[in-house]
C-alpha cells in the first residue's frame, strides 16, 4: 500500500487508486471487508491488487493462505509445546495398539504431529489445492465464456477484469473458509479427507482442548479417542490406495459439471447498458452469474457424500469395536463426534457455502450400522474386504437398509470366490514384493 502507519514519518501518503473504481466491482468488493479481518477499503483494494498479480493456476495461494492465517489468528493460537507433541505421540501409539484388535488393516501411521491452527493451514495446503483448484478453474473459465459474443464485444475490457476478479473472489473465499475451518478442526482427517502428507497423524491441541471443555469427559480420554479416529483414518487411506483418488475424482467431476445458463444471461444482457456501472452492479446482485447445480454436479456430490459417510462410518465402527472393552467414556465420545459430524459447525457450513461442496456425511449412523452388521454376520475380513474395489462399496439403497447389505452372499456377484479371497489377501497384507506398489 502507498501509506504508512508510522506516526513519526509524517502524514500518510494518499491511498492507491481503487482499481475497481467505476466498475460494478467497486461496491461488490467494498462489502467484503469482513472476510479480510475487517480491514478498511484501501487495505482491501491492496489485497485485491495482490490477488490479481500474475500467478500459476486460478488462485493466488500465497494470498489465500495469508488471509486464512490472518483469520485464524483472530483467536489465540499458541504453538504446541513439547508436552503437547509427546502427548499426541503417546496417544497415537496406544491408539494403534488398540486398533490392531479391531481391523486386519495394519497401521498406516508413519509419523505424528501436534499443530497450531496456522500450522494446520500450512500443512494441509497441498491437499486443498487438489480439492479446490478444479472447481475454481472451471468457474473462472465458465464465467469468461458465458457471455454471448455480441455482449462480450460491447463489454470490452470489463470481461478481462471479470475473469481476474472472479479468481480474486475465489481466493478470498478459500482463504476465509480455511481460516474458519482452522478454528474448529481437530486433526488431519477431521473432515473425512486425508489432508496431511500420507501417514502423518496430526491433532490440533488448542481445538482438542476446546472440544474437551464442552464434554463431561477427561482430557486424556478425549485425546485418546480422537487419536483412535485419526489412526483409523490413516489405516484406511494407507491400505485402500484407490480411495483418495475416488474422493478427489468426485470433486473433479463436480467441477466439470459447472454450467452457465447462457440463455438466461442473454436475456438479461440484451436490455443491459454495459456502459452504466450502476446497471451492471444491479445485474450482478440480481444473479447474472449465479451457478446453479447441474445434474452432473448433483450426481458427483451424491457420490462424494456417500463415500464420506462410508469412510466415517467405518472409522466409527472400528473405533467402537476397539474401545468396547477398554474405555467406559467411549459411548459418550462417539455420540459427541457423531453429532458434531452430522450437524457440522459454522466453519464447515461457511466452507460449503463458499466452495459449493458439502464435506460432511449426512448418513454416518447408517454407514456405521451397515459396517457393524456386516462384521457381526460375516466377520472382520468380510467387512474390510468391501474396500477392495470401489464397485463393491455400499450404495444409497444399501444405506437405506444397512442391516441387509450382502445378506445373501458372502462374496460379490462380480467376483469368483477365489478372486475375492486373493484380492482380500492383497488388500489386507499388501502387494507381494514382485508386484508394483501403487
Amino acid at each position: 500500500m502507498g501509506f504508512t502507519n508510522d506516526p513519526t514519518s509524517g502524514p500518510p501518503d494518499e491511498p492507491e487508486q481503487n482499481p475497481f473504481k467505476g466498475t460494478p466491482f467497486e461496491q461488490l468488493f467494498s462489502g467484503a471487508g469482513a472476510a479480510f479481518g475487517g480491514m478498511d477499503l484501501s487495505a482491501l483494494m491492496g489485497q485485491m491488487q495482490a490477488m490479481m498479480k500474475p500467478h500459476d493456476g486460478p488462485i493466488n495461494w500465497d494470498v489465500a493462505i495469508d488471509m486464512a492465517r490472518r483469520a485464524a489468528a483472530q483467536e489465540p493460537d499458541p504453538s504446541p509445546t513439547s508436552r503437547d507433541k509427546d502427548a499426541v505421540a503417546d496417544a497415537m501409539r496406544l491408539a494403534d495398539h488398540w486398533l490392531d484388535s479391531a481391523t486386519d488393516f495394519p497401521s498406516g501411521v508413519t509419523g505424528t504431529a501436534a499443530w497450531s491452527r496456522a500450522e494446520w493451514i500450512v500443512n494441509t495446503t497441498d491437499a486443498w489445492k487438489v480439492l479446490v483448484e478444479p472447481i475454481a478453474s472451471q468457474a473462472v473459465e465458465s464465467l469468461g465464456k458465458a457471455l454471448p459474443e455480441e455482449a462480450r464485444a460491447m463489454a470490452g475490457p470489463l470481461i478481462g477484469m471479470l475473469s481476474k476478479a472472479t479468481g480474486a473472489m475465489v481466493a478470498s473465499q478459500v482463504g476465509s473458509g480455511l481460516g474458519a475451518l482452522a478454528g474448529e478442526v481437530l486433526g488431519a482427517t477431521d473432515i473425512g479427507l486425508p489432508l496431511s502428507a500420507p501417514g502423518v497423524a496430526a491433532l490440533v491441541p488448542t481445538n482438542v482442548a476446546t472440544f474437551a471443555g464442552g464434554l463431561d469427559v477427561g482430557h486424556d480420554d478425549v485425546l485418546l479417542y480422537l487419536s483412535l479416529r485419526e489412526a483409523a483414518h490413516q489405516r484406511l487411506f494407507a491400505h485402500v490406495p484407490w480411495l483418495r483418488e475416488h474422493l478427489i475424482g468426485a470433486v473433479t467431476d463436480y467441477a466439470r459439471g459447472i454450467e452457465i445458463n447462457t440463455a438466461s444471461m442473454e436475456e438479461q444482457v440484451r436490455g443491459l447498458d454495459l456502459s452504466n456501472p450502476a446497471a451492471l452492479q444491479d445485474a450482478f446482485e440480481g444473479g447474472l452469474f449465479d451457478l446453479a447445480q447441474s445434474p452432473a454436479q448433483q450426481a458427483a456430490l451424491q457420490r462424494l457424500e456417500i463415500t464420506l459417510a462410508l469412510v466415517e462410518g467405518w472409522v466409527d465402527e472400528v473405533v467402537g469395536q476397539a474401545t468396547a472393552e477398554r474405555m467406559p467414556s467411549a459411548a459418550k465420545l462417539q455420540e459427541a463426534v457423531r453429532r458434531r459430524r452430522a450437524a457440522g459447525g459454522p466453519a464447515e457450513q461457511t466452507f460449503a457455502s463458499l466452495v459449493g461442496l458439502e464435506l460432511r456425511p449426512r448418513r454416518l449412523r447408517d454407514a456405521s450400522t451397515l459396517w457393524g452388521s456386516l462384521r457381526t454376520r460375516q466377520g472382520t475380513e468380510a467387512r474390510d474386504g468391501v474396500w477392495m474395489h470401489p464397485d463393491l462399496l455400499p450404495t444409497t439403497a444399501d444405506l437405506d437398509d444397512p442391516l441387509g447389505f450382502r445378506e445373501d452372499a458372502a462374496t460379490p456377484d462380480s467376483l469368483t470366490e477365489e478372486d475375492f479371497e486373493a484380492g482380500l489377501r492383497e488388500l489386507l497384507d499388501g502387494p507381494g514384493d514382485d508386484r508394483p506398489k501403487e
